[in-house]
């Protein structure tokens, strides 16, 4: 997911100022809006990096999220209130209840045809979370879920960094080489066929 919203928010960014060159006023417009969803008085305003679009992070099969493990729950749930707090984005769980997708609905709704946003909230981890944009805090969020003195052996150069490492503690990224793509697919053995694997020995 980080390397996803980095990638697109520079993206968006690029897009922005080459509109900036053409329509200064239209690409001011857009960075104004950015805010619209953030409280002129909100205690984090200094503290956040709006996405330049709007942004809804939403977290499916809830059915399946509700039976983890508590405290693996926990440290979902808060790393992801705050990357999307971060972002000033909405953060929304849903599953296959008519409920929760009624609730999306109105989000994207609201979204695509300004309809006003809802100011239902919902931040206990032991339920789908919902928290449209600007209606969440750091405050409410709290820290990383760690013991003091284990954060205090965290280096970390921002607040994000600091959560992806409280989030990694708990769930290790996978290795890179396993992510690697293999350059020849014919020399994947996740693809190997014996008899086609034959052949080709003894046609080389």
């Amino acid at each position: 997911m980080e390397n996803l919203l980095q990638a697109t928010k520079l993206n968006v960014d690029k897009v922005i100022m080459k509109l900036g060159k053409k329509n200064s006023k239209a690409a001011s417009e857009m960075r104004q809006k950015m805010w619209s969803n953030m409280q002129k008085d909100h205690p984090d305003r200094e503290l956040i990096d709006p996405f330049p679009i709007p942004l809804v992070i939403i977290g499916s099969k809830y059915d399946i999220f509700q039976d983890f493990d508590s405290e693996k729950r926990k440290v979902i749930c808060k790393t992801l209130r705050f990357v999307a707090h971060y972002y000033g984005a909405s953060l929304m769980f849903t599953s296959k209840s008519e409920a929760l997708l009624l609730k999306i609905r109105g989000v994207i709704n609201q979204l695509a045809f300004g309809i006003d946003k809802s100011k239902s909230i919902c931040v206990d981890q032991n339920k789908p979370l919902f928290i449209t944009a600007g209606l969440d805090s750091l405050s409410q969020i709290g820290s990383p879920p760690l013991p003091d003195n284990d954060i205090g052996k965290l280096h970390a150069r921002s607040p994000m960094e600091l959560w992806k490492k409280v989030y990694e503690k708990l769930f290790p990224p996978k290795s890179i080489n396993t992510l690697k793509d293999v350059r020849d697919p014919a020399q994947d053995p996740q693809y190997a066929e014996s008899e086609v694997d034959e052949m080709r020995i003894q046609k080389d």
